[in-house]
């Protein structure tokens, strides 16, 4: 004799993609136009036209809820490809860097986190933990591959590289909203592969 078909339990919660999907572009479009600060689950709820438990299923606050959402995108732009040469795919991260930064919903998100996360210790910790740290990590990935090309020297600083790599970057685009004139980014990269002591690739 077959089992029966087993059922979800009565009232049992289904998370629908295309409801998290809305949460999601709800949750960037209110950071973007009130801030962190500002922002509440009733708006989001409103604008993703869900009722506020669909949010709680998913994230048990709004600081959980903000980070999930930011960090999905954020760290999948900063997965730069294998060009085969470091100054290629320096070339590559650095214009990966500036496509994040002046992207027109995140250009606006990310200053506003960074404020909030001075104040908020949590906050801080957290945007590092699914933010930064994954992010860093994918750019470590690129210096170990010039290390193991002969490309830079073993003992290369890898954090002292990936502040220079991003700084620069981050700088300009953010700090002074200054214009990325055509040539620029060669010249970063050219510029930092001499700070890195940055040698030809072993045949």
């Amino acid at each position: 004799m077959s089992e029966p078909t087993r059922r979800p339990p009565s009232g049992a919660a289904t998370l629908r993609a295309d409801k998290t999907a809305a949460i999601a572009e709800a949750v960037l479009d209110e950071l973007a136009e009130h801030g962190y600060g500002r922002l509440s689950m009733e708006a989001v709820a409103k604008r993703a036209g869900v009722g506020k438990s669909a949010l709680y299923r998913r994230w048990p606050s709004k600081q959980r809820m903000v980070i999930a959402v930011v960090s999905e995108p954020t760290v999948a732009l900063a997965d730069p490809p294998d060009t085969g040469s470091l100054r290629g795919d320096v070339l590559a991260a650095l214009h990966a860097v500036a496509d994040w930064l002046t992207h027109p919903r995140f250009s606006r998100i990310l200053p506003d986190l960074i404020a909030e996360a001075q104040r908020d210790d949590e906050l801080r910790r957290a945007l590092a933990l699914r933010i930064g740290e994954p992010r860093r990590a994918r750019m470590i990935g690129v210096l170990d591959r010039a290390v193991e090309r002969g490309e830079l020297p073993p003992d290369l600083d890898r954090e002292l590289a990936l502040d220079l790599l991003g700084g620069l970057v981050y700088w300009r685009v953010s700090a002074r909203g200054a214009a990325l004139e055509p040539g620029y980014f060669e010249r970063v990269a050219d510029m930092a592969l001499r700070a890195l002591d940055a040698r030809p690739r072993r045949a």
